[in-house]
């Protein structure tokens, strides 16, 4: 990582590797880290998950949970001192979804609060747009909104990575 990397976004299809590849680089750092989860465990299932990934990223994190307001609690998390992983940006969009938030506001919210980052900050997200087109208006609608998050936080980040099979492909930076 060059002096001038502040943002990445790692994108990747399920159980790419994005998010070991996105801790990689956060340790990299040697900076004080901090891991934002955007996910709720609504079932047991969810909670072996939540657990299990904490038990993978191991000690030396501070964890935030922060099922909505993403935007808000980054700008509280800027400093030149920190590194910050949120993990991930699909999950924020669902939770968005079923709280009825408007998508696009929260969006431009998120984009604008990662302007003259200080620090580090990684961004995970799921491609979704790679498969089929979805059967149901639901699920279109998120994929559509995944996409456009997608490429505004493309496009005002410094790095952008695609995981595929634990391998890291860079795209931008």
């Amino acid at each position: 990582m060059s002096a001038s990397v502040r943002t990445t976004l790692v994108l990747g299809g399920a159980r790419s590797g994005k998010s070991a590849f996105a801790e990689k680089l956060a340790r990299a750092t040697g900076s004080e880290r901090h891991y934002v989860a955007t996910s709720q465990a609504y079932d047991d299932e969810m909670r072996q998950r939540i657990a299990r990934h904490k038990e993978d990223r191991g000690a030396g994190w501070h964890t935030h949970e922060v099922p909505l307001d993403l935007p808000l609690h980054l700008l509280q998390l800027k400093s030149v001192h920190r590194v910050v992983l949120v993990d991930c940006l699909t999950l924020w969009l669902t939770n968005l979804m079923m709280a009825e938030v408007d998508i696009e506001a929260a969006g431009e919210a998120l984009v604008n609060s990662l302007s003259d980052w200080q620090g580090r900050l990684l961004l995970v997200s799921n491609e979704v747009g790679l498969g089929i087109v979805p059967d149901n208006k639901m699920a279109r609608e998120f994929r559509d909104h995944a996409g456009r998050l997608h490429q505004r936080i493309a496009a005002v980040a410094d790095e952008v990575f695609f995981v595929a099979a634990g391998l890291p492909l860079k795209m931008k930076g």
